[in-house]
């Protein structure tokens, strides 16, 4: 299939691609992990459980 100038112009892609999906999920569950992390320690603290 040939395409002139004028449909090659006005052809739109997704506007979102595979990598920033993968990006924005992956940061999602780095902060999740941070989350996790940080909600242990302020419960060691708590019930003063250090080791």
């Amino acid at each position: 299939m040939i395409y002139s100038k004028r449909e090659l112009i006005e052809i739109e892609g997704g506007n979102i691609s595979a990598t920033m999906i993968n990006a924005i999920v992956r940061g999602f569950q780095f902060l999740f992990e941070v989350g996790k992390s940080i909600g242990s320690s302020i419960s060691r603290i708590v019930s003063k459980n250090y080791c």
